[in-house]
């Protein structure tokens, strides 16, 4: 042997099949060490070996290959590894998503169900410390950390601090359109004015309310059963949902642990046959 590896014999060496390696060298990523101009095949080195590796785990991982390739062309290690935990942290939140919906979909495809269990209540009105604004449905999350966050530094360990749960009004809007007004609030005995916080009264309101258990990956199933409840109880939304933080993540880091009402204004509907 000349020091020169054959494709098929690189293709054992690294496991990655000969059609695979033609593919890398056309778009790139792996070039041969030489190729003969009369023949056309392809000879590889043997320190090309760590550079196979390197791609046959990050296609592993289903780095796309445009990244790969800028992986491979970048000398300083601490760019390389920013590259890298970018494509880890989008997987991470893609398993996130796929977990989400398979605990999702086997509550809803479950033989029996749990029945929902509806209450309607009368809520007085009160004035609270918020902060709102118009939000993207796939921004929510975040801005309510962000927001939440602000109540807290602002209200916590101070005199107007009241105890109670913390709550959310999210207008319909926001899932009809993908975008809406949402408002989070805290009780406060005297709300101040600081930032973005400021009071707000919340208007007396006749509640269809359930209790979500859990983390908020299904709680599209929570409302859809209460949404079938308060149509088979001759019941019409009146508008924006309110929910109820009982317990979360500000609690305990244990989601099972999690209680989230839900809140649907209502009104009796009058059927005419």
């Amino acid at each position: 042997m000349d020091g020169r590896l054959s494709i098929g014999e690189f293709s054992r060496l690294t496991h990655l099949s000969v059609r695979t390696l033609r593919r890398y060298h056309e778009a790139g990523l792996l070039a041969p060490a030489d190729v003969d101009e009369l023949t056309g095949y392809r000879y590889y080195a043997a320190d090309q070996i760590p550079n196979a590796q390197v791609i046959h785990r990050l296609r592993d991982l289903d780095v796309p290959l445009a990244v790969v390739r800028r992986i491979l062309e970048t000398n300083d290690p601490g760019a390389r590894s920013h590259l890298v935990g970018e494509h880890l942290h989008r997987l991470e939140s893609e398993l996130d998503r796929t977990r989400a919906a398979v605990r999702s979909l086997r509550r809803l495809l479950a033989p029996e169900p749990a029945p929902v269990q509806v209450e309607v209540r009368s809520l007085p009105s009160a004035t609270v410390a918020a902060i709102e604004g118009e939000v993207a449905l796939d921004d929510v999350l975040s801005w309510y950390a962000g927001a939440m966050a602000e109540l807290d530094a602002t209200l916590v360990g101070s005199a107007r601090d009241s105890s109670g749960p913390a709550g959310g009004v999210y207008d319909n809007a926001l899932f009809e359109g993908g975008r809406g007004h949402v408002l989070v609030h805290r009780p406060c005995a005297d709300p101040p004015t600081r930032g973005r916080v400021h009071p707000v009264e919340l208007p007396a309101v006749e509640l269809a309310v359930a209790t979500h258990v859990g983390d908020h990956d299904d709680i599209d199933v929570t409302y859809g059963e209460m949404g079938a409840w308060v149509v088979a109880n001759a019941l019409a939304v009146a508008g924006p949902v309110r929910e109820t933080y009982l317990t979360g993540p500000r609690d305990t880091p244990d989601p099972s642990q999690w209680r989230t009402e839900i809140g649907w204004p209502v009104f009796a509907v009058t059927r005419t046959t």
